[in-house]
This record gives structure tokens, C-alpha cells and sequence, in this order.
């Protein structure tokens, strides 16, 4: 027994990923592709254990009416989109035209890309053109790390009671201890902020860099 998360050694990694929802043929497609086009940003793909706990999440959820903010090359919004209730609808929203080219040719392959619309533009502009009303089941927030208050501001008010947000990178390989620079320095600041909003109830895990669920009231 023991009273906090165990680290993870490469092969246990493995094993863990191999027991859960292994990544299919296009998922390690998307993920080989990923690292060999653009090696310097494959580490802002989410983690493979991390999509299947994406799907799961939304299957369980039930969602219908999705919102991702930072697609990049589309793991996490394929992994959202399958977990889609019939007939839901997932909003993405990025910045890059390149990134997200190799995002729309996997949602095709995958045969979700019927249940997406992608939006290029900041998401702090775009984001206020949605309904304003309590619709969302569930959102994923997973962009640039000073934005993330921003974000939230706009998220939170428009999930209905009981809809879930997940927040990544809340702990930055552990530098929200000792904040090295500013995206740093704004993640400790926001988690902080999380923790003292009244509308949510909210749980911090040790998956990946760490992933915050805040449930909305």
C-alpha cells in the first residue's frame, strides 16, 4: 500500500498503457507522425494513457456538447470525439493551420471528423462567440499556459450544472513548486485560482503533468 502516486519507470509506463485502452493503429499512427514531423513540439501531445482517459471520461459523462482549447495535431480531440454520445458535436479551437492540417486527416481516417469543428483563431477572441448559456457537458483546456485564466472565464459560466472541465499540465513537471519562468508562474497562479472558485468542486491528478477535473455546480 501506499499513500501517494508511485512514479513510473518506462516499463511500467508500458505496462500501464498496455492494460488499460491500448492506442489502436491510428492513434500510434497519429503519435509516430507527431514525433517525426515536428520532434520539437511532440511532447504537447497528451500521453496515450491520457487520450484513453479521455474517451472514457466523455463516454461516462454522456457528453453531447464538447469544447477543446489547443488541438495541436488532434490526439485529444480524436479521443474526445469517440467518446461522444450520438449526435454530439466537439468545438476545437487552435491557433495553427499546420498543426491542426495533420489533426483533420486522422478525425477523417478515424471517422470522427463529422463530429468536429475546428476553429482557427485566439481562443480568447473565439471562445465568447458560443452560446451564452449552461450547455456544455465537458471541456479541455490544454493551450498556451498564460491563457488558462482566460479560458476558464469563459468555460466555467457556460457548462451546465454537473458538466466537467479537464485542465492540463497543472503542474508543469513539478515547477509550480518553484516557478522557472512565466507560463510556470501562471499555472501556480491559476491553480490557486481554481482552488478558490465557489462554482466548482475540483480534483488534481498525477496523470502525465498532472490533470485538474473541476466539476461545475
Amino acid at each position: 500500500m501506499t499513500t501517494k502516486s508511485i512514479p513510473l519507470t518506462d516499463e511500467l509506463h508500458a505496462y500501464l498503457v498496455g492494460h488499460g485502452s491500448p492506442p489502436d493503429e491510428i492513434i500510434r499512427d497519429l503519435a509516430e507522425e507527431t514525433r517525426e514531423v515536428l520532434p520539437d513540439e511532440a511532447t504537447m501531445q497528451v500521453a496515450p494513457e491520457q487520450a484513453a482517459f479521455l474517451t472514457f471520461l466523455t463516454r461516462i459523462l454522456g457528453a453531447r456538447h464538447a469544447v477543446e482549447v489547443g488541438t495541436f495535431t488532434g490526439l485529444s480531440s480524436l479521443a474526445i470525439a469517440r467518446g461522444l454520445a450520438e449526435g454530439g458535436r466537439l468545438t476545437c479551437f487552435d491557433i495553427s493551420e499546420e498543426y491542426t492540417g495533420i489533426a483533420r486527416r486522422y478525425w477523417a481516417r478515424a471517422g470522427v471528423d463529422d463530429r468536429i469543428e475546428l476553429r482557427i483563431g485566439p481562443a480568447g477572441d473565439t471562445l465568447r462567440e458560443l452560446p451564452h448559456e449552461r450547455y456544455l457537458d465537458f471541456a479541455f483546456i490544454d493551450a498556451d499556459k498564460t491563457g488558462y485564466p482566460i479560458y476558464w472565464a469563459e468555460l466555467v459560466p457556460r457548462m451546465r450544472p454537473g458538466g466537467v472541465i479537464a485542465v492540463d499540465n497543472v503542474l508543469r513537471g513539478g515547477a509550480v513548486i518553484a516557478p522557472r519562468n512565466e507560463s510556470d508562474r501562471a499555472i501556480a497562479a491559476f491553480n490557486d485560482e481554481v482552488l478558490a472558485d465557489v462554482r466548482v468542486d475540483a480534483v488534481m491528478l498525477p496523470i502525465a503533468d498532472g490533470l485538474t477535473l473541476a466539476r461545475v455546480h
